[in-house]
């Protein structure tokens, strides 16, 4: 199983994509005498049922997904999946573009969900990408992103399974790639603030979990900046030996050599 399906798997919403109108009928009815009572989020109504699977069909397309997360809120405020609603929502918000929506929802997320280890990982990187340095409150922002990130690394490591379709062994792979994802924001903290081998240190932690082009081009700025030429120039090499490299992953790759071939 590739990175990109095993993280996609993980979120709250993937417990709501594999949920069918049977599964969600079975959570409706009583436990049958000698079986245990369902456990985790019930639909009450039949009604909530048909809005839970509309949710679960919009998934791939932000637009679609917004208003049938709006229509389950609106019409069912007391559901048992609101957290799963308004994650759901908070990522098509940031699949549109939408940075401070996508905050503003991840934000009522952790409202319920403190834990949500997802939404801390949102949050610390929409602020920590969105920070400038010449931004007044800069270190403010930058002191909530890394919050939100250090948040997420401890309720990585105590999360329950988010979908019980998954092995052991990929739920563990799955936390890995996240965790990966969570030192690559503290690697954006550090290079706004110009720590540049404290940059290097976390975006080295990323790519030893998860060596994917992104990370890695990443660490190659952090070392360039730090003064490591050759250091940069080698993952820069590297990358561009790949003729599959992604052409802005391609372009940042190229820049990064140059500046550190002017030494």
């Amino acid at each position: 199983m590739t990175r990109m399906i095993l993280t996609g798997i993980l979120g709250l919403a993937a417990g709501l994509s594999n949920l069918g109108l049977p599964s969600l009928m079975a959570q409706q009815a009583p436990a049958k005498q000698g079986q245990a009572a369902p456990t985790g989020p019930r639909a009450k109504s039949q009604g909530e049922v048909q809005a839970l699977n509309a949710l679960a069909a919009a998934q791939g397309n932000p637009d679609n997904t917004i208003k049938a997360a709006e229509d389950l809120l609106t019409k069912y405020a007391d559901t048992e999946f609101k957290e799963v609603a308004l994650f759901m929502e908070a990522t098509a918000y940031r699949q549109k573009g939408d940075p401070v929506k996508a905050q503003i929802f991840a934000e009522q997320v952790l409202a319920i969900n403190p834990k949500n280890f997802q939404s801390t990982l949102m949050l610390g990187e929409i602020i920590a990408q969105m920070t400038r340095e010449n931004d007044l409150d800069k270190d403010e922002k930058l002191a909530k992103a890394e919050k939100y990130l250090n948040d997420t690394l401890e309720n990585i490591k105590t999360a329950p399974k988010a979908n019980p379709q998954l092995t052991d062994q990929q739920w563990e792979d799955g936390k890995k790639f996240l965790t990966a994802e969570t030192h690559n924001g503290l690697g954006l903290v550090a290079l706004t603030r110009k720590k540049y081998d404290v940059a290097i240190t976390e975006f080295k932690t990323a790519v030893d979990l998860d060596a994917q082009p992104a990370f890695q081009v990443r660490l190659a700025s952090a070392y360039q900046l730090a003064g490591k030429n050759d250091e940069a120039i080698a993952i820069c090499d590297k990358l561009l030996a790949d003729p599959q490299l992604h052409p802005q992953i391609k372009s940042v790759a190229n820049s990064v050599k140059a500046a550190a071939s002017k030494k």
